[in-house]
């Protein structure tokens, strides 16, 4: 019997958890009282969060309910502590709202996974860290439901005592897409936008009142911050419904991402003009000075659309607990400072979030933005952006332009909630490219 009435104490816990503040630090946002359902780092001792398909480390986390795809999810902890940490799950609705679902109903298996046996220490690197790792779904732990989850990570048991969150979907294929990418029609904006139409249609599954019961998403390049939401239909056609000539679904083309190597701390490797060790033996790179180019012409070279690779060139080791980390001291020139607005480093290295940790300030004597990030040896992109009192979501043509050229992936995401139901399937997922040459 106790053991019953602690099953339900702890499904509770899951379905509708709440969190005390979290302890603010200078240079991130740490202050939150309950869970965020989006990706969200709570403690400043935690860094190079990265969730992926194992094996994919540029996709986004999206699997098939009925697949074998499985994510992992990674990260380090500064304090080079062995800590109790676990994971537990959260069901959201298409709009990433929390769902009423219980536990039960779309999770089977152990509800909550502690991270007692995956970690390991770092070896051989100035910055002592512990890197914790988890892989799911498992044998013991699966999905039931398709539709969008929050993996979140807590301390000593305690769900009050938030670590991270993570966002990820698991689709269940009900109905296919096509989709196209296309300059917009006409327009001062048609060298510098891409638009996407697109046709979803039921396979052996009717999509009823889909004007009402159809959710759909666009994501750019596995971004939250500038994601297209709840787009309505064009037209109907029988059993599909088609999405195109909608001003919605226009993106600006943007830019190749920027992009630095700091694989090496022993040589100047590409786009790195200096590095040296301060009194501390704390390792210090100093990116090439930045150019606007907005103004230059489009210039195309393989990027990884904002995300970041961990490596470590000068051991034969695991690169994730044989990197080291670095301070990373960015400049960009610019006249004079923004009046109405500040610019940001944006890209996977800064979970693509506009905060104090991602920042830059003006400096007066250098004429231009600066700002310094402590990352991991690797590979990483990124670009700038600048939010404004007229832009607030972050405008990136200011520095880098915007051309319709431009490689970007995307993801279309297809929500129903059919009647008499109380949650949101996936039943579709398109992931494709710009790129057409």
């Amino acid at each position: 019997m106790k053991s019953i009435f602690r099953f339900l104490f702890s499904a509770l816990l899951l379905i509708s958890p709440t969190f005390s503040k979290a302890q603010q630090e200078t240079g991130e946002d740490y202050v939150t009282q309950t869970l965020k359902y989006d990706n969200f780092t709570y403690k400043p001792n935690i860094r190079t969060v990265q969730f992926h398909q194992v094996g994919f480390e540029y996709l986004a986390p999206i699997i098939d309910l009925h697949g074998a795809d499985q994510l992992e999810l990674n990260f380090d902890d500064l304090d080079a502590e062995h800590k109790q940490y676990s994971i537990a799950f959260a069901y959201c609705n298409a709009d990433w709202s929390p769902s009423n679902l219980m536990v039960s109903e779309y999770l089977e298996g152990y509800y909550e996974i502690n991270l007692n046996n995956n970690f390991s220490y770092s070896m051989n690197t100035f910055q002592k860290y512990t890197y914790y790792n988890i892989i799911f779904p498992l044998n013991n732990v699966r999905f039931t439901k398709s539709g969008n989850y929050v993996v979140y990570v807590y301390e000593n048991g305690d769900k009050q005592n938030l670590v991270l969150s993570r966002r990820f979907m698991v689709y269940d294929s009900k109905a296919k897409i096509e989709a196209s990418v296309r300059q917009p029609i006409a327009g001062e904006n048609q060298f510098s936008q891409q638009q996407i139409d697109f046709k979803v249609t039921g396979v052996n599954y009717l999509l009823n009142n889909p004007y009402k019961d159809l959710h759909v998403v666009i994501m750019q390049n596995h971004r939250w911050d500038n994601a297209v939401m709840d787009i309505k239909p064009t037209f109907l056609s029988g059993n599909s419904v088609d999405y195109s000539l909608i001003d919605a679904c226009i993106f600006n083309g943007g830019n190749e991402f920027r992009y630095f190597d700091v694989r090496s701390t022993r040589f100047l490797t590409e786009r790195v003009k200096e590095l040296y060790r301060d009194q501390n033996n704390r390792m210090h790179a100093v990116v090439v000075n930045e150019e606007n180019k907005k103004n230059k012409p489009y210039l195309f070279y393989n990027d990884i659309n904002g995300e970041y690779l961990i490596r470590n060139t000068e051991t034969t080791g695991h690169p994730d607990t044989e990197a080291d980390y670095v301070e990373v001291h960015f400049f960009i020139p610019y006249p004079e400072p923004e009046p109405k607005g500040n610019f940001y480093i944006l890209g996977r290295l800064t979970d693509w979030r506009m905060n104090a940790n991602s920042k830059m300030t003006y400096n007066e004597k250098r004429y231009g933005y600066e700002t310094t990030l402590y990352l991991k040896q690797g590979y990483y992109n990124y670009m700038y952006v600048l939010s404004s009192d007229d832009y607030k979501g972050g405008d990136h043509t200011i520095i880098d332009g915007s051309f319709f050229d431009t490689e970007n992936e995307y993801d279309i995401l297809v929500y129903h909630r059919q009647f008499g139901t109380y949650h949101d399937q996936l039943i579709a997922h398109k992931r494709f490219s710009s790129f057409k040459r």
